[in-house]
């Protein structure tokens, strides 16, 4: 059975510091020696980390709680106690982390994927060492350690794709992503097959284009209707969207609307996205003539045809795929160059 989750709410809890210690010198020579009780230790750090092989949440689904480890507390002879190991947890690229409580956005990894120390440990408290003076010799004091921190967090998860397939199920989504990848996503004969984002790599002439195949959609998804907005979610982390239309299918000529209709439903920005689309099936009866009238219908934008049986088309599609991340990208960063200059005028 596949296992997929792209939410999970956990608890993370930092660790406590080591309590400091009373303690005096006790040797045959020295029958009045001084305080000699040591610092305990710091308490373990709660860390994020992005781990690129990881594609899902479902490691936190079995274990909700991380604790650091706490600090030791401090020993006689002046023996510090040993600092608490970290908490390390693991996250997947595209990562978002929120207060579950507020639902105030913490961290986003699909921008930022260096390591987050979020909690820090508590400090150990200090031994009796640190309290001798001139009018006290012999102090009895010691701190106890200062304690973690607890929060509860809800992590999501939004795939980061270039190209993401959308279009109605049964569309051929999954037949196109295991043709032009190393993906094997679970094909069938009938609506829903896809249950899950898969993804896969498409290399073409030097690059590495990622593919996600989204499930499939249905008139009102944008409200909750069959998947919902679930995986709605996950287009909004890929940079271009390929719409597939089955050619074969006689609502050929509402598809494309009916779809950009959801995700415009869902999100202003993600129906602004660059886009192509892709009539399937080219290989069955008729299906030419559809694809010359679905040109024809929608002339301002980018229409391809393909078999995924035949191959057919499928060259084409790739450079068009290429063509398309490599815009994209060129327009992030001419963003950013101005940006930066616009920065550096403020200042």
């Amino acid at each position: 059975m596949e296992k997929f989750a792209d939410e999970a709410v956990i608890e993370v809890s930092s660790g406590s510091g080591g309590n400091g210690c009373a303690a005096f010198r006790r040797e045959k020579y020295v029958p009045k020696g001084g305080p000699s009780g040591g610092d305990g230790g710091r308490g373990g750090d709660v860390v994020f980390t992005v781990r690129r092989n990881l594609r899902t949440l479902a490691h936190l689904r079995y274990k909700h709680s991380f604790k650091a480890e706490n600090g030791r507390d401090g020993e006689n002879w002046g023996r510090y106690g040993r600092n608490g190991a970290d908490v390390i947890i693991p996250l997947p690229p595209g990562s978002l982390v929120r207060d579950a409580e507020t639902g105030k956005l913490i961290r986003d990894f699909s921008r930022n994927t260096d390591d987050f120390r979020f909690l820090k440990g508590g400090n150990g408290g200090w031994g009796n060492i640190h309290f001798k003076s001139s009018v006290n010799q012999a102090p009895r004091k010691a701190l106890s350690g200062k304690p973690g921190q607890n929060v509860k967090l809800k992590v999501e998860l939004r795939i980061m794709a270039d190209i993401g397939l959308v279009g109605f199920p049964n569309a051929g989504k999954s037949s196109l992503l295991d043709r032009f990848t190393n993906a094997r996503p679970k094909i069938a004969a009938y609506p829903f097959t896809t249950k899950i984002p898969n993804l896969g790599v498409l290399t073409s002439g030097d690059r590495d284009i990622i593919i996600a195949d989204i499930p499939g959609l249905i008139e009102g998804a944008s409200g909750g209707a069959g998947l919902g907005v679930r995986f709605l979610k996950h287009i909004s982390r890929t940079q271009a969207l390929a719409f597939l239309i089955d050619l074969s299918d006689d609502n050929y000529l509402e598809a494309f609307d009916i779809l950009l209709n959801e995700l415009n439903s869902f999100s202003t920005e993600l129906a602004k996205k660059k886009r192509l689309l892709v009539g399937t099936k080219t290989d069955l009866e008729g299906t030419t003539e559809r694809l010359g009238e679905l040109r024809a219908k929608y002339p301002s934008e980018e229409v391809t045809g393909i078999s995924v049986f035949s191959g057919d088309g499928i060259e084409e599609l790739s450079r068009a795929f290429l063509r398309l991340t490599s815009a994209q990208e060129a327009e992030k960063k001419d963003e950013g160059e101005l940006t930066d200059g616009f920065e550096g005028e403020e200042e």
